[in-house]
C-alpha cells in the first residue's frame, strides 16, 4: 500500500480495465471504471477508480476500509495498513476487483457483491469536514443551509439522480423532435419591455441612459416571428425569466421546451407535444404511462372544478342543479348551479369541527356557505338541512351521487364557476395526493374561453390567454355579440395537477386580429404602440401558426418523484428569492449605479446582512 499528497499533472492509465456498464466513454487518464460500475464480471481485474471518501472504518492497524462515491454510486475499498483520508477527501485508487468474503456482501449497494484489494491510495485533495452530512440524513436539513453549500448537496445520491433525470428528459426530447424536422434557434435575452402577463425583470442600458431592456417572460414573439421568416418548425430549450412570488412549482428562472410551427391546426401541435412529454417519461421511469387524455376546459370545470384536473383520484363533482329546479329550500332555490362530491367513507373521519373547518374553507373560497350531509343507516341522509328538503330531493341526491352508508356529501350552490372552483379546491384538499407519487395521468384541457370576465373598469372583455389567440372557428361569429361565449384555440398540458404548459394557434390575419383589439379597447394608434414591431411583419405575408411551452422544471421534478423543483434545478433561489450560495441579489456600487445613469432612493439592507466588496448603496 502507498499513500501520496495531493497529485498534480497527468497520470498514466492503471490496468486494462474498461466498465462493462459505463464503457470506454468514462475512462479517462486517471480512471478505468466509475465506482459504481463494478460487479462480480470484473473479478480479477486492475481497476483505477476516483472519487470522494464517504466512510472510512479502521480496524486496527492492520487493515482500512474507505467506501468511496463518485455519481455513479458507492465502492468499498480495502487498504492493507493504516490510511490517513478523511470524509470528503477525493482519492485515486488503483486496485484489484474481488469478491468479498462471505456474508459480508451488501444487498442495498449494486457494487455490494465486489469489494478493491491490494490498493495504491493516492490523496488528490483534503476536504475540511463538511456542515452537514452528504446522504439522506441532509434531506432534514434546514433548505437555505443545504443551498448555501450547494455544491455539497449536489454530491448527494438524490441530487446526482435528479440532474441526471433532467439530463435524459432533455435529451430524450431533443431525439424526439428530430423525426419532425425542427430547427433549433436560440432567441434573445435582451428585448423590450412588453407589459403582458407576469411582471418582468428589467435591465438599464448603459449606451441609452433612462433606456431599459426586459428579459423574457418567454419567447413568445420571436417565435411567431421565425414563422413569418420561413423557419417553419422552431424549438429551443429557452431560459425565461418573470418576477412573481415563488413556490413549490415556481422560480424567477425557469426553463421550457419552446415551439411553433407553421400550416398546422391544434391537433399537429399537441401530436408533436405528446411525442416528446412520453418520450421523456419513458426515459426517466420504468412504470408505464398511459396515453395522454384530452378533454375541454368545460368538462375539466363540471368534472373536477380546476382547470389543471389531476385524474389520479375520484371525488368528481357531481351535477344536482335539477333536483332541485322547484325547491323550497332557500338556499337552493333559484342558484345557478348546485354541484356536490362524494367522499367514500368520509362521515366518520370528519367530526363537527372538521365539517366547520370545511365551511370556513368553502366560504374563504368565495361560496356563500356549505352544506354537509352524511350518509346513515338505510342511507339516510343526516344533516342540518335534511329537514327542509323534500323525500324526492333527498332521494335524488342519493342517487346522483351514488352515496352508500358511511359516505360524506359536500354540496355547493352558487353561480356555476363559483360552485365548480370551490368544491374542485375542497376536492384537492380533501383527496390529492403529492404531485410525484403514484402513476403518471397527463391530460390536454382544451377549448379554454377566449375571454375570462368583464373588466368592471372599462366593459370590456379580459382575455383568457394573450390577445394574439386565435378564436376557435365555430364560435368567431359570436365575438362581437356573446364575447364570453368564445372558445379559443389554447391549450394545456397538465400531469399530476401541474400545469406543466400552454399553447395556443395564432392569430395571423391583420383583419382578425383589429375585431380582436377591438373587443380590448386596444386602438390601431396603441396597438402599434404598444405592438407595431411584431405586428407589422405579419404584413408582409403570416403563415397560420401554433405552438406550445413545456415547463421542464416541473415535468423533471413529477418524473424524479419531488414535490419541489427546487430539488431538479442546481443553483435554485429560496422561496424567498435569494440565493444562499452567492449572496445575490446584492448591491452594486455607485461607479456602477452612475453608469447606467440609476439612482436607489431608498435603499433596503441586503438580505444577507453586509455588502459585497466595495459595494455601496447610493443615495
Amino acid at each position: 500500500m502507498t499513500t501520496t499528497q495531493p497529485a498534480t499533472g497527468e497520470l498514466p492509465i492503471p490496468g486494462p480495465g474498461v466498465s462493462a456498464i459505463s464503457g470506454q466513454r468514462q475512462r479517462t487518464a486517471m480512471r478505468t471504471h466509475l465506482c459504481g460500475d463494478l460487479r462480480a464480471d470484473h473479478v480479477g481485474r486492475t481497476v483505477s477508480v476516483c472519487g470522494w471518501v464517504a466512510h472510512r472504518r479502521q480496524h486496527g492497524q492492520s487493515l482500512t476500509f474507505v467506501d468511496l462515491r463518485d455519481h455513479s454510486g458507492l465502492l468499498q475499498v480495502v487498504v492493507d495498513g493504516s490510511v490517513d483520508v478523511r470524509s470528503e477527501y477525493v482519492l485515486r485508487v488503483t486496485g484489484t476487483v474481488a469478491i468479498r468474503p462471505d456474508g459480508t456482501a451488501n444487498p442495498a449497494l449494486t457494487t455490494g457483491e465486489v469489494e478493491l484489494r491490494d490498493c495504491a491510495v493516492e490523496i488528490l485533495s483534503v476536504a475540511t469536514p463538511p456542515p452537514f452530512p452528504l446522504d439522506d440524513r441532509a434531506d432534514a436539513v434546514d433548505e437555505s443551509t443545504r443551498l448555501a453549500y450547494r455544491y455539497l448537496d449536489l454530491r448527494r445520491e438524490r441530487m446526482q439522480r435528479n440532474l441526471r433525470a433532467r439530463s435524459a428528459v432533455l435529451g430524450a426530447m431533443r431525439a424526439a423532435l428530430a423525426p419532425f424536422d425542427f430547427v433549433e434557434v436560440e432567441t434573445p435575452l435582451l428585448m423590450p419591455s412588453t407589459p403582458e402577463g407576469a411582471r418582468e425583470f428589467i435591465v438599464p442600458s448603459r449606451q441609452f441612459p433612462g433606456s431599459f431592456y426586459a428579459l423574457p417572460q418567454s419567447p413568445q414573439l420571436f417565435k411567431q416571428l421565425l414563422m413569418v421568416g420561413g423557419t417553419d418548425r422552431y424549438f429551443q430549450f429557452a431560459r425565461c425569466l418573470r418576477d412573481e412570488d415563488l413556490r413549490a412549482d415556481r422560480q424567477y428562472e425557469f426553463t421550457q421546451l419552446d415551439l411553433e410551427m407553421s400550416f398546422v391546426d391544434q391537433d399537429d401541435v399537441l401530436e408533436v407535444i405528446s411525442t416528446a412529454v412520453l418520450a421523456a417519461a419513458r426515459a426517466v421511469t420504468t412504470e408505464p404511462v398511459p396515453p395522454i387524455e384530452r378533454i375541454t376546459w368545460h368538462e375539466a370545470m363540471n368534472r373536477f372544478g380546476v382547470d389543471k384536473p389531476d385524474l389520479r383520484f375520484g371525488l368528481e363533482l357531481v351535477e344536482l342543479t335539477e333536483i332541485f329546479a322547484g325547491s323550497g329550500f332557500k338556499a337552493f332555490a333559484g342558484a345557478d348551479a348546485i354541484k356536490g362530491i362524494r367522499v367514500p367513507g368520509g362521515s366518520a373521519a370528519h367530526n363537527r369541527r372538521r365539517l366547520d373547518d370545511l365551511t370556513t374553507r368553502a366560504k374563504s373560497l368565495g361560496a356563500k356557505g356549505l352544506v354537509w350531509m352524511r350518509v346513515g343507516g338505510g342511507g339516510k341522509l343526516e344533516s342540518p338541512v335534511a329537514k327542509f328538503l323534500s323525500d324526492d330531493e333527498l332521494a335524488g341526491i342519493i342517487a346522483a351521487t351514488e352515496a352508500v352508508e358511511g359516505d360524506l356529501l359536500l354540496l355547493v350552490a352558487d353561480e356555476w364557476a363559483t360552485a365548480c372552483e370551490v368544491l374542485g379546491q375542497l376536492r384537492n384538499d380533501l383527496g390529492r395526493p403529492p404531485a410525484g407519487q403514484g402513476p403518471l395521468r397527463f391530460v390536454w384541457v382544451v377549448d379554454f374561453p377566449l375571454f375570462v370576465g368583464v373588466d368592471q373598469a372599462t366593459g370590456r372583455p379580459k382575455p383568457g390567454h394573450h390577445p394574439f389567440t386565435r378564436p376557435h372557428p365555430d364560435d368567431i361569429a359570436k365575438l362581437e355579440s356573446d364575447p364570453l361565449e368564445v372558445r379559443s384555440r389554447a391549450y394545456d398540458l397538465v400531469l399530476n395537477g401541474w400545469e406543466l404548459g400552454s399553447g395556443s394557434i395564432r392569430i395571423h390575419e391583420s383583419a382578425l386580429q383589429q375585431r380582436i383589439f377591438g373587443l380590448l379597447g386596444i386602438t390601431p394608434e396603441e396597438a402599434n404602440a404598444r405592438f407595431g414591431f411584431f405586428l407589422t411583419p405579419f404584413g408582409y405575408g403570416a403563415p397560420p401558426h401554433g405552438g406550445f411551452a413545456v415547463g421542464i422544471d416541473r415535468l423533471v421534478a413529477i418524473l424524479a418523484g419531488e414535490e419541489n423543483i427546487r430539488e431538479v434545478i442546481a443553483f435554485p433561489k429560496t422561496q424567498s428569492g435569494l440565493d444562499p450560495l452567492t449572496g445575490a441579489p446584492t448591491r452594486v456600487t455607485d461607479r456602477q449605479l452612475r453608469e447606467l445613469g440609476v439612482r436607489v432612493i431608498a435603499p433596503v439592507p441586503p438580505a444577507t446582512g453586509s455588502d459585497p466588496a466595495g459595494a455601496q448603496a447610493a443615495g
